[in-house]
């Protein structure tokens, strides 16, 4: 069964001295204390590698094609003559990795959110000059988000390619954080609950409930969004957010749910886990779910394993593995 993991990240030399200072940091402090430093003192080697050793790691755990994308917090925190620059740079030279490799890696663009216009011609660069298969975003942009139709130059012109937009999570604005983030609890906390623990999965949430409720979906109908880790709490709430937010209130042409169901698919991007998998397949279907590891925060051999043990019948384990990910991204 072949399978495409949709969620698979790398860093560039560029990147690190940049937006990935801390966690270049973290990873020297990881080497400088190996009794406390556990899998993250080699994460940054991984991240780096973009040949034989990750190829390798996909072979050992039965991954056929991985979709690359930087990791977080890419460029979309940074000023827009910075992240013009650093995402040039990040997709030349990933084009020059992925060139040895073709058969193996495909790619998502990185975008200076912070330039739409900009962002929007780096986005066609990069599918007709590399074969780019779509972008990433990380989250809010400085806390901004992309149901402010300053952005929308780049939602149009994903839908004008047929190409998605892959929205990854990132820390909330550092206010929300101050506020709904901050309390009673060590300072260690606050970053593990406003980030992996918690924060960022409703953060994405509310990013495609913004988008939604914005219109985007009603002015780019043929435009498709990609989130992670089985829908980011989605899936649980789509009953209840038609109920709370009808179309007589919202005046979208469509209920929230036919959004979710349509125009978005779902990575499992390191959720290994059968209960919240079974709320988003009968929520959404099997066609809208798509594979992925979150390499290298997560095992690809795990993801491999919990891929094949799935209660689904064969043909939507072939649709899950590989043929939504053909389809989507026209591999």
């Amino acid at each position: 069964m072949r399978t495409i993991a949709l969620e698979e990240h790398f860093v560039t030399p560029s990147f690190m001295e940049g937006p990935g200072r801390q966690l270049k940091a973290q990873a020297q402090a990881a080497k400088d204390h190996p009794e406390v430093a556990g899998a993250f003192a080699g994460l940054v080697d991984q991240l780096s590698d973009l040949g034989n050793r990750r190829i390798a790691d996909m072979d050992a755990a039965g991954i056929d094609v991985q979709v690359l994308s930087l990791t977080s917090p890419g460029v979309d925190q940074l000023a827009a003559t910075d992240a013009v620059a650093l995402a040039q740079d990040t997709n030349d030279y990933l084009a020059a990795a992925v060139q040895k490799n073709p058969s193996r890696f495909a790619c998502f663009a990185t975008l200076p959110t912070a330039a739409p216009d900009t962002a929007a011609d780096e986005l066609e660069r990069t599918f007709h000059e590399y074969g780019f298969k779509g972008a990433v975003i990380n989250g809010h942009v400085s806390g901004r988000y992309l149901d402010n139709e300053f952005f929308w130059p780049i939602l149009e012109r994903a839908k004008t390619l047929h190409v998605p937009v892959y929205l990854h999570p990132t820390p909330p604005p550092e206010p929300v954080i101050a506020a709904s983030y901050t309390g009673n609890f060590a300072p260690g906390v606050t970053v593990a609950l406003s980030s992996a623990g918690w924060g960022w999965h409703i953060e994405t949430a509310t990013h495609v409930l913004r988008l939604i409720l914005g219109g985007a979906f009603d002015r780019y109908p043929g435009l498709r969004l990609v989130i992670g880790h089985l829908g980011e709490t989605l899936p649980f709430m789509l009953q209840r957010l038609d109920r709370g937010l009808p179309t007589q209130m919202t005046t979208l042409d469509r209920p929230i749910s036919a959004y979710l169901r349509e125009n978005l698919y779902y990575t499992i991007s390191g959720f290994n886990y059968t209960a919240p998998f079974l709320t988003l397949l009968l929520e959404v279907g099997a066609d809208q779910i798509l594979f992925s590891a979150d390499y290298p925060y997560s095992s690809m051999i795990e993801a491999r394993s919990f891929l094949d043990h799935l209660p689904v019948s064969p043909a939507d384990k072939e649709r899950i593995a590989h043929v939504n990910a053909e389809r989507l991204l026209r591999l």
